[in-house]
């Protein structure tokens, strides 16, 4: 449990070198166009609806302040009249403002509503993509702890950058806006849109390098936040609940969490601080340079250079204007950290996996003939120096039942990985009927094999669901989703649930039904027998039973696969004897090959713990 100290002390070590430079924040922009084409493809009717109402809705202030201008400007000249006074002029134009004020009232409303749909819908679509690209990615990148930070801060894009949708198309609106108001400031005096610039550049300069920092502070404390996460599940969750009672683990992990999230907190504060300080002595700058532009209209108006309406036009533009483009110099910091962010989820989506299948792959043989064929074959994992497994040669035949032996990480499952091509040999070849492993078809080859891990996954779903997945195609092919709870045994503990094939299991879900280890083993073994595979594999998946349950669920296996190639990984010698040979793993090497009697009869490493295995049923 010492990951959180290292996590600490790597968080402390942070190199100023990972903070974001405005021209970073400025490349990252070249992110929109993609993300934009992603939207796009989302929804095209969404997406032109949403910018033509926005485009109407930037011209509405401009209106606005005009006619606000000509009310103005016709109640002045009607108090001088003398006189009956005409006043079908001023209702015409208060009526107008009326118009444009419930108009845009009703637009706010339309954008709002298409910004949720549209942003609704590209999560949605994201998140498929996430899922999807994830599936073509290999076994050995999710064993990775760097692919894992990347995994994770595009994980988090899926749903935190739906607003930069919004951000942008409220940029591009706010800019039309500010181009229609800077026709009537220029017209007047092209000095106060210099004083308009004065009063926004050092916010928006503020807002820029302090985004910087927030985001080389993020983006630096990944693993970290990736390991609160971890000790806020394992701190409150049914799958650790009983060993977190047992061993009075609680005050243990709140205290691991507590050092590390005071740590970021620490961190986090002191930029928070300095953001708000340094953010109100910027912005006290522009309130002064506005204050200034505001009190040379004041004397122009006073000086009767320019009418009332005029002032107030004037100065709704000016105020307008300092906000809108105050608005967009923030905004453009915030829309550029985002651009940053999203880089994370297209690098994750052009990360590509080491495995794929040939220019022109083989079909697999239907029927396998001659088997697998291990050809010095050596693995060892990214970033490590140890070899899992090396100078592996042998040949598992077509039809054989093997298995394998040996103590914990002797590379039992990293050897049946292997066969499986999750993982790719790193010194050696695999054969299968004399081709290459790597020539054949990925799909094709991954689909004639049926593989049950040790740490299979418990899937929160219906029983019947949990079985299909074995071979999903089939999810509603009742009968054979039957016929294999059947054959694993799995059949009658699931006819005693409330809801029998319906039941969901487990508990996360309401009326979720938990079941025994030795339960879900037999339901994860249903998947095997789902896959109507040329090469069954499994690893240690009866772990849960007792040596006369894991017996029976063998034998019965054995007779259901007559004729199919399997592999069985287990530690009871009293199990892996029915196999037609036996391979003992030693440190990754092969040390021995051989039937039951065969190996007895050598009398070396398996004969020896089998004696031993033997006596503790004595």
């Amino acid at each position: 449990m010492d990951f959180i100290k290292k996590g600490t002390r790597a968080a402390s070590a942070k190199p100023d070198g990972e903070k974001k430079s405005l021209r970073e924040q400025m490349g990252a922009l070249k992110n929109l166009p993609k993300f934009f084409r992603l939207i796009w493809e989302t929804s095209k009717s969404m997406t032109v609806g949403n910018m033509l109402l926005r485009l109407v809705k930037a011209a509405l202030p401009l209106a606005m302040l005009y006619v606000g201008k000509l009310i103005i400007d016709e109640v002045i000249r009607l108090i001088d009249v003398t006189g009956e006074r005409e006043l079908s002029y001023l209702w015409i134009l208060v009526a107008s403002e009326l118009g444009l004020a419930l108009l845009s009232d009703l637009i706010n409303r339309g954008i709002t509503l298409l910004d949720s749909l549209l942003g609704d819908l590209f999560s949605n679509k994201t998140s498929v993509t996430l899922i999807e690209h994830a599936a073509t990615l290999d076994l050995a990148q999710f064993e990775d702890a760097t692919f894992y930070d990347k995994l994770e801060r595009a994980r988090r894009q899926t749903v935190t950058r739906v607003v930069l949708m919004s951000q942008v198309l409220s940029q591009l609106q706010d800019m039309v806006t500010i181009a229609f108001l800077a026709v009537g400031l220029i017209a007047f005096n092209p000095w106060l849109i210099i004083i308009l610039l004065i009063a926004v550049i050092p916010s928006f300069l503020g807002e820029t390098h302090f985004n910087e920092r927030t985001y080389s502070l993020s983006r630096s404390w990944t693993p970290e936040r990736r390991e609160l996460d971890y000790l806020r599940y394992i701190g409150a969750s049914d799958e650790t609940a009983k060993e977190i009672k047992t061993f009075n683990l609680s005050g243990f992990l709140a205290h691991r969490f507590k050092q590390l999230s005071d740590r970021y907190y620490d961190l986090n504060k002191g930029l928070i601080v300095n953001r708000a300080v340094w953010g109100s002595i910027l912005s006290a700058i522009g309130t002064l340079a506005y204050y200034g532009a505001y009190i040379f209209i004041l004397f122009q108006t006073v000086a009767g250079a320019i009418t009332v309406g005029s002032l107030t036009f004037l100065a709704g533009s000016f105020s307008n204007m300092r906000s809108l483009l105050q608005g967009i110099m923030t905004r453009f910091s915030q829309i550029a950290e985002s651009a940053l962010y999203l880089q994370d989820l297209f690098d994750f989506l052009e990360l590509k996996p080491q495995i794929t299948p040939p220019a022109n792959p083989l079909p697999v043989p239907r029927p396998i003939k001659h088997g697998f064929t291990f050809e010095n074959v050596g693995f060892k994992y990214h970033n490590s120096e140890r070899w899992a497994v090396r100078h592996l040669s042998f040949h598992l035949q077509a039809g054989e039942k093997l298995a394998l032996v040996g103590e914990n990480g002797a590379g039992k499952t990293t050897l049946v990985k292997l066969l499986a091509r999750l993982y790719e040999p790193t010194e050696g070849r695999i054969l299968l009927d004399g081709a290459d492993l790597r020539d054949y078809d990925l799909n094709d080859l991954r689909h004639q094999v049926g593989i049950i891990f040790q740490d299979y996954v418990r899937f929160q779903m219906t029983a019947s669901d949990n079985i299909a997945i074995g071979q999903i195609s089939n999810i509603n092919d009742t009968d054979r989703i039957h016929t294999s709870a059947r054959k694993s045994l799995a059949d009658p503990v699931i006819q005693r649930l409330p809801e029998g094939y319906d039941q969901v299991l487990g508990k996360r879900f309401n009326k979720g039904v938990e079941l025994s280890g030795g339960e879900w083993q037999k339901v994860a073994l249903a998947r095997a027998y789902m896959r109507d595979a040329q090469l069954l594999i499994l690893d240690e998946p009866t772990s849960a039973l007792d040596a006369r349950a894991e017996h029976e669920v063998f034998i019965r296996f054995s007779e259901l696969i007559a004729g199919k190639t399997a592999v069985l990984i287990s530690h009871r010698f009293s199990t892996v004897r029915m196999a037609d040979r036996i391979l003992f793993l030693e440190q990754g090497q092969l040390k021995e090959l051989g039937s039951h009697e065969e190996l007895l009869a050598q009398n070396g490493k398996y004969a020896e713990l089998f004696t031993l295995q033997a006596k503790g049923y004595l």
